[in-house]
């Protein structure tokens, strides 16, 4: 394998993770399935990009190939990657559980109504978006002629309180016992 393929599936192999974390299943399945045929098939970097487009499959409703590559992967050569595909697999080939109706909520479609004349349009994110800083506030100022100080009187009560108790302590300590 030359230096070359190597950078080119680690490289499809990154893409294949973006477009899996945004949603993209069939972008990374195809980038995904790239970076492992450029791969020697017992690498551990091999058995990574297929453990990932294992969930990538998953994620796509192709779960029959997701069982098949995990049970080609559960006899990898790097024993995490046989481990970590024999776990995937338990979950895959577990019975799915029905989900009472009362448990979900039915989203209504709102572009289905007759009246709905307005069209929204969603603009695709672009990797070269500029993010915009919030705009600093400025400090709101408060007018004290306004402002209840007659709560602060517990304060100073509480202040004193804890001073006399720390007096009483010290004085107590030093007049106490005869050393």
């Amino acid at each position: 394998m030359s230096v070359e393929s190597l950078e080119i599936a680690k490289t499809r192999y990154q893409a294949g993770k973006i477009a899996f974390e945004n949603g993209q299943y069939r972008e990374a399945i195809e980038n995904l399935e790239k970076a492992s045929a450029l791969l020697a098939r017992n690498s551990r970097l091999a058995g990574e990009v297929e453990i990932y487009l294992v969930t990538a499959y998953e994620a796509a409703g192709r779960t029959d190939d997701a069982i098949a590559l995990c049970e080609r992967l559960k006899r990898h050569a790097h024993f995490e990657i046989g481990k970590q595909a024999r776990r995937m697999l338990y979950i895959l080939k577990a019975p799915k559980l029905k989900r009472p109706s009362e448990w979900m909520t039915q989203i209504p479609d709102l572009g289905a109504l007759p009246d709905n004349e307005l069209k929204i349009s969603i603009p695709a994110k672009s990797n070269s978006s500029v993010q915009q800083k919030p705009k600093p506030t400025e400090p709101e100022f408060v007018d004290l002629s306004q402002v209840n100080t007659r709560d602060n009187r517990f304060i100073w009560v509480a202040l004193i309180a804890i001073g006399l108790t720390i007096s009483y302590l010290v004085w107590f300590n030093f007049s106490g016992t005869p050393g």
